[in-house]
């Protein structure tokens, strides 16, 4: 445990080393903290939802509520965030391939902080696999297995992104 808490990405804020890691900026990137982090293995974090942010509007406006696909984006970009920490993945990206399985298990709403986990099932060079988890309150409200290939990232935005290539964590 103390590894993961002195690690430099579990250091707040850490926005700046996040978006070194991975593409996403604002409104799409749904990592606002990293919390725990264990190279390799496995990651923690934290999501803030708000009624301000844009999926909140069109979602049951009635009763507004956070799709589970955003969530398992959200643990997606989390498990990135550790798969590309390391001096090795300078450069790269990782491309969701599939979900083979996730479950909703309780309704997300605006006002929920949700904290997100993720670990490593099978890491190679280019693919790998990860689970992940979501809990408000320590209860699980949404999980699932994601699959994935890591890119070079200019092969796949035909740019490179802001901070891509400066990956000096671990």
């Amino acid at each position: 445990m103390s590894q993961s808490l002195n690690h430099p990405i579990t250091q707040s804020p850490n926005h700046a080393i996040i978006q070194r890691l991975i593409p996403h900026r604002y409104p799409f990137l749904l990592v606002d903290r990293v919390t725990e982090f264990v190279p390799g293995q496995r990651i923690a974090g934290i999501k803030n939802f708000s009624l301000n942010d844009e999926m909140s509007q069109g979602y049951f406006p009635a009763a507004p509520a956070v799709p589970l696909n955003v969530v398992l984006e959200a643990v997606t970009q989390l498990g990135a965030i550790l798969v590309l920490a390391g001096p090795e993945m300078a450069g790269k990206v990782a491309v969701v391939l599939q979900i083979p399985s996730a479950k909703s298990l309780k309704p997300v709403r605006p006002g929920d902080s949700l904290r997100l986990e993720a670990r490593v099932v099978k890491l190679k060079e280019t693919f790998g696999e990860l689970y992940g988890s979501a809990f408000r309150d320590g209860e699980c409200v949404g999980e699932g297995q994601m699959r994935f290939a890591i890119a070079d990232a200019e092969q796949v935005t035909g740019d490179r992104f802001r901070g891509a290539g400066k990956s000096t964590l671990v």
